[in-house]
């Protein structure tokens, strides 16, 4: 990107800082020994194209050949592959008159952490970027890499899967830097190389990464200078290499806009004759930050020439510095009052998080500053203030949703928290983050209908019935108030349900389900809810559960179709009012989802153990390790989406000559199968 801006261009790693090796020393590539047990935590995979830096990695960091790869030698794949295949999606009536469907598009350029040391299953922090507002995105590039650490990273598993989860695609990133941040020429040589039979060998191994690991393709950013147009007839042949077996795997390939057709590195702010063979030989092009309205619209002119959408070119915009702060002509891509022009591309909105201060990083600052930066001003998608000059993608793009079978559930989890709570106790009191186990979110936060005083609703991490949060309100309404949660294409049977659970911890709140059966009226109206709930023929039942917890069962008798649409309506008959929903979800009958098998220790070293197994038969939401303990207590552990779990520090309990752990499989409803028992001997 931009070189004269150092942090875009180490993607915040501290092994970018190191000295570059000369050009002239050239260590090379050797074939990847077998995969061998190790005991050693897993992290996010990253390479070189096929030559390695001369000298030695730094600490913690591995230097590999993408070249040398094979699935087979690969040790952490196990930590490493997606589990949940890319969601279809569909729009549901816009929440506002302005946001467009099939219309412009948002990509996001998000780096969730450094190079080296990325973390496969989580950590025990809350301190991360939780992206949660899938609903505007398009595509998502896993952004990274670093002369002194690898060129090429694949994404790690936990982000893919609450990605796909929502129906997002994933690409991987190479990173060819410029000189002056450490990159070399022959870097960009040895991936574009080509074998005896006139094929691009390292091609064929990114669409082989992509398919092992469970990603949806690259993003090709060639910024080291020096090259020659014979280098740049090279690369374009490798890029449309790399299309074709993309392509026939379902992968995407986008292009950025640095090297031109003539070998040379030149940022162009537009699509034009130096990088139109890159756009014509990949999906998408991203346009450099340097555009003007004037270069843009030349190049949504030149996109119609060619046959193309302009829409596949993502106009860049840089929000690492300012975030919502940033000045952005909007009219020049998302004009208010005719067809948009371009896409939209975000570069590191992990902005929302990284500009707190230290001592202000809660998840809850996080995600105030998140809705902020997605949702706009006014923090309802369908009320947008007109006058904010950040024109938040829900001001100008429509949301979409992935809730379209039963069962769905969700326990509002964004995928990192103070504690771990199952069934409303705390079942851990370890700060953690892991994105895989992130829920299907509400996509609009926060619409709230209501004639009189309005509440604040926002995710909140002191309590929650499962996970690590729930969604809190807190106010004192004076009229019925309706929060809408979820868009849906729920089919409706004769025995399904609508289940709710939360808790009042003040005021007194008379609670119903909000269902509506078809779409809105137009853009901007309210979901013509019922409330089955206020029918004494369909009148729900709330059970009592731990904590002040309770479930309302709500039977959706005499309604038939397709949900369209999942509220609440909450009348507050006394206040100020605290409410929390801990927990919705929609089913006919409850299955007990079956359990894993093949559970075992793959590899130990003293305190540290490897988990392997094999995945269950059916739906699978995510597996839960326990260590059953000799008094016959049983500690939580952690979670993972994964067929692979890594503990660290284990030590033995008073009387114990074996540790024993309990793996379950928690299915789409919470429920969890038979315990899978695991002993290790000390």
């Amino acid at each position: 990107m931009n070189p004269t801006r150092r942090t875009v261009l180490i993607a915040g790693t501290a092994a970018a800082l190191l000295p570059a090796a000369p050009a002239t020393a050239r260590a090379r590539s050797t074939p990847a020994p077998p995969a061998q047990a190790t005991a050693a935590a897993p992290y996010a995979s990253y390479w070189y194209p096929d030559a390695l830096p001369a000298g030695s990695p730094g600490a913690g960091i591995t230097w590999r050949s993408l070249k040398s790869w094979r699935a087979a030698d690969d040790p952490d794949l196990a930590f490493n592959a997606s589990s949940v295949p890319l969601a279809p999606r569909f729009t549901p009536t816009p929440a506002n008159t302005t946001a467009r469907s099939g219309q412009a598009r948002v990509q996001a350029l998000v780096s969730f952490g450094p190079t080296a040391g990325n973390p496969s299953q989580g950590a025990a922090t809350a301190d991360y970027y939780a992206l949660s507002h899938w609903a505007y995105l398009d595509e998502l590039v896993f952004w990274g890499g670093s002369a002194g650490e690898g060129l090429i990273l694949a994404p790690n598993a936990p982000i893919v899967d609450a990605a796909h989860r929502h129906g997002v695609p994933v690409l991987g990133n190479i990173f060819l830097p410029p000189t002056a941040y450490g990159g070399r020429l022959e870097w960009t040589r040895d991936l574009v190389q080509k074998d005896a039979t006139g094929h691009h060998p390292l091609a064929a191994q990114l669409v082989a990464v992509a398919a092992a690991y469970g990603f949806d393709g690259w993003f090709v950013n060639a910024e080291t200078g020096g090259g020659n147009t014979a280098l740049g007839t090279a690369m374009l042949g490798f890029v449309t290499e790399l299309k074709a077996l993309s392509a026939a795997r379902g992968q995407r390939v986008t292009w950025y806009d640095a090297m031109t057709v003539n070998g040379t590195v030149g940022w162009q702010g537009a699509l034009n004759s130096q990088n139109q063979a890159f756009f014509q030989a990949a999906d998408d092009l991203f346009v450099d930050f340097r555009w003007s309205a004037a270069t843009l619209a030349a190049s949504v002119t030149r996109a119609a020439q060619l046959g193309r959408s302009s829409y596949e070119l993502w106009a860049g915009i840089d929000v690492e510095s300012n975030g919502s702060d940033t000045s952005v002509d909007w009219d020049a891509i998302v004009p208010t009052a005719k067809p948009h022009l371009a896409s939209i591309g975000f570069y590191r909105p992990e902005w929302t998080r990284d500009h707190l201060p230290a001592d202000r990083r809660a998840p809850r600052d996080f995600h105030a500053a998140d809705d902020r930066f997605w949702s706009g001003r006014s923090l309802d998608p369908s009320r947008p203030d007109a006058a904010d000059p950040w024109r938040a993608p829900a001001v100008s793009v429509a949301d979409r949703s992935t809730v379209t079978s039963l069962p769905f559930a969700s326990v509002f989890n964004t995928g990192h928290g103070l504690r771990w709570y199952e069934e409303g106790a705390v079942v851990s009191d370890t700060p953690w983050n892991h994105l895989g186990l992130q829920d299907r979110l509400p996509s609009r936060r926060w619409v709230v209908r209501t004639p009189g005083r309005r509440p604040t609703v926002s995710f909140d991490f002191a309590d929650a019935w499962r996970g690590g949060s729930s969604v809190l309100v807190e106010g004192d309404p004076d009229q019925p108030v309706v929060l809408d949660l979820y868009a849906t294409r729920l089919p409706i049977g004769d025995h399904t349900v609508v289940e709710l659970t939360y808790r009042t911890e003040a005021g007194t709140v008379d609670v119903e389900a909000a269902v509506a059966t078809a779409e809105p009226s137009g853009a901007g109206a309210s979901p013509p809810y019922t409330y089955p709930g206020a029918n004494p023929a369909r009148r729900g039942r709330a059970a009592r559960a731990a904590g002040g917890w309770r479930t309302l069962t709500v039977p959706l008798t005499g309604l038939c179709g397709t949900v369209h649409a999942l509220g609440v309506r909450l009348t507050a008959t006394a206040g100020p009012v605290r409410w929390r929903l801990g927990g919705l979800a929609v089913h006919d009958a409850v299955t007990p989802p079956a359990g894993p098998c093949g559970a075992r220790v793959s590899a130990a070293a003293g305190g540290d153990l490897r988990l392997a197994w094999n995945a269950a038969h059916g739906p699978v939401r995510h597996y839960t390790l326990h260590r059953l303990l000799p008094d016959g207590t049983r500690r939580f552990l952690g979670a993972t989406g994964q067929r692979a779990y890594f503990l660290t520090g284990l030590r033995p309990e008073q009387g114990e000559s074996a540790a024993r752990f309990e793996l379950r499989t928690v299915g789409e409803l919470y429920n969890a199968s038979a315990p899978v028992t695991v002993t290790h001997p000390w």
